[in-house]
């Protein structure tokens, strides 16, 4: 960590200054030293390169979206590749460095450096940016708290001989105390709505806070009970701290809800097909049949923003379309029937005679997400979608099932003609559908129970938006059917953001990734039909019939944190390794 605490302001400039990449808010090209810290619009200007630290859809050190890292789908058990992921079979072991230890630590301090000169120069006079340095601190150490737990707590910019650097960690109870206080000081301070697009506002703030004590909430209720440790979570009863967390996550999620500055993405042109849509909106409007482009979006309340002309390290739609994203049969059933029941107790089930059976009368998000067998798509390799209508069809390409696990990726493909590495969709940090789950989730584990008018106004809205004759989830159909209310929650939560870099984390402060992480990566059922048309499929077969890609997995509770790196423990001993990694 010694590496990381610079005092030189003639550094720090030359770090703001310098910092390029996909920074959404550039500082300008010259800024004195002796004017750092004397005027409202430095303090802008040095803020300004905190929203290059939100998560991105490309690979970048932890803030990945949809490719490898520590928050990725890849590394869940949903979704496969065709090379091993060893996060996922649960058998990475703790690395000698992470870049991701430091490079956290070195962001907070920028942050930190501009709170304190707040402090000196007035934080009335500052105003939006410190309200920026609050929040990104807050975001930064949430980081810290998901991929590692215990974390030491800066709350300013120290020297280098400080004795904190050289401190045990705090524990994760102290550092998420001081997230949420830091955000409930970014909503002093952040405006009532963005000064620019892409900017943080109060929502913002209330929105992540949300997050935050959702996540810590459920860790505490399902990782430190007794009952816990027996497996029996379903019976865990609240405690004080438990009650706490969950209270703010329903407190905060709900001031957003009040607010109503933001709302679930829908168009009446695209219909059910919004959803679809929702995740290539570019700057351009013609990239779907509404002829729509962001400014329609109210979804996204923290994004990581993307301009026409931008270049992206990952090529997003070759990447993504039938291509790397190989989805799990265990994902494809998670969806239920339009009758809001799963697949195994629902008369509306077609089965798996063909290979487009089930996804007969199923969510319409597994259509919107996952290509079907026959189905036309375009990838922006000489095809591409031009009139938006059946015209487009002579210039497209045709999926086949077989392949892969035969389940085949669409979500975050274009369908518009782009220049490789060009296309200019903003990245979810956090949508409006996730504040609405958030809400039904806490106020479940908070009270055992949800109401079906609550129901209404979170988890059922989202769902309606892509199935709007679905039956909704309901205290009848659960109890008529013997389903349990929790796993409803968390099924919506799972199926609406796939792809999104939330199933590993949800699966660890569920404490059920023990459970759910050694089972088997099966892919479609390998019938009659996929014999005669797939005979020289190369995978073996499950004891289900299923495409099996991968056994032997594996998931020890250590896996719940990342080891910290072996170059930070040598230069802070007092750290300690989190348990099992030792």
């Amino acid at each position: 960590m010694k590496t990381i605490i610079n005092k030189s302001y003639i550094v720090l400039l030359t770090f703001v200054l310098c910092f390029s990449g996909c920074m959404d808010f550039e500082p300008e090209d010259k800024m004195g030293d002796g004017q750092v810290w004397n005027s409202r619009d430095n303090f802008q200007l040095f803020a300004n390169q905190f929203y290059g630290w939100l998560r991105d859809m490309q690979a970048s050190d932890y803030q990945n979206g949809i490719t490898d890292g520590v928050h990725s789908d890849f590394r869940s058990d949903l979704i496969c590749t065709a090379n091993e992921n060893v996060y996922s079979m649960g058998t990475f072991t703790k690395p000698a460095t992470d870049a991701n230890y430091g490079t956290l630590y070195k962001r907070i301090y920028y942050t930190n450096l501009l709170i304190k000169n707040a402090d000196e120069f007035g934080k009335k006079n500052v105003g939006a940016p410190l309200g920026e340095a609050y929040f990104f601190r807050a975001y930064l150490y949430f980081e810290l708290v998901q991929i590692y737990g215990d974390a030491i707590l800066l709350t300013e910019p120290l020297d280098l001989n400080s004795a904190k650097l050289v401190s045990p960690r705090d524990s994760r109870t102290v550092v998420v105390d001081q997230i949420l206080a830091d955000l409930d000081s970014a909503a002093v301070y952040l405006p009532d709505k963005p000064m620019e697009d892409g900017r943080l506002d109060k929502d913002a703030a209330y929105a992540y806070a949300g997050r935050v004590a959702l996540y810590e909430g459920t860790w505490e209720k399902f990782h430190k009970s007794d009952l816990w440790q027996t497996g029996d979570v379903n019976t865990v009863s609240n405690s004080e701290r438990v009650s706490t967390l969950l209270h703010k996550a329903i407190t905060s999620s709900e001031q957003v809800m009040k607010r109503a500055n933001y709302q679930l993405f829908s168009n009446a042109t695209l219909g059910e097909s919004s959803y679809r849509y929702l995740f290539i909106l570019e700057d351009a409007a013609q990239c779907n049949p509404a002829n729509v482009g962001k400014a329609a979006n109210k979804e996204y309340i923290i994004k990581r923003r993307h301009r026409a002309g931008d270049r992206m390290a990952l090529n997003v739609t070759h990447a993504m379309t039938n291509n790397i994203v190989y989805y799990t049969r265990k994902f494809a059933n998670m969806h239920l029937c339009q009758d809001g029941l799963p697949i195994d107790k629902s008369p509306l089930f077609a089965g798996y005679t063909l290979p487009n059976d089930e996804f007969k009368n199923r969510d319409n998000r597994m259509a919107l997400n996952m290509l079907q067998h026959g189905e036309n798509y375009w990838t922006n390799d000489g095809k591409w979608r031009t009139t938006w209508t059946d015209a487009d069809l002579a210039n497209s390409l045709t999926n086949s099932a077989t392949g892969n696990t035969g389940y085949h990726n669409k979500k975050w493909g274009v369908e518009r003609q782009v220049t490789d590495n060009y296309e200019s969709m903003d990245w979810p940090v956090l949508r409006y559908a996730e504040v609405l789950l958030n809400w039904a989730e806490a106020k479940y584990e908070y009270d055992g129970a949800i109401n079906d008018g609550d129901l209404n106004r979170s988890l059922n809205l989202v769902r309606k938006r892509s199935n709007p004759k679905m039956t909704p989830l309901t205290n009848a159909l659960v109890a008529a059917n013997g389903l349990s209310m929790r796993e409803e929650i968390r099924r919506e939560r799972t199926v609406e953001f796939i792809l999104e870099g939330m199933r590993i984390d949800d699966l660890k402060r569920w404490a059920t990734a023990k459970t759910e992480m050694p089972m088997d990566q099966e892919g479609v059922l390998y019938n009659a039909w996929f014999e005669a048309n797939w005979p020289n499929c190369p995978y073996a077969k499950s004891a289900n019939g299923c495409v099996l890609l991968y056994t032997g997995r594996q998931w020890d509770d250590k896996c719940n944190l990342y080891p910290l790196p072996a170059d930070q423990l040598q230069l802070n001993p007092q750290m300690e390794q989190n348990p099992g990694w030792n």
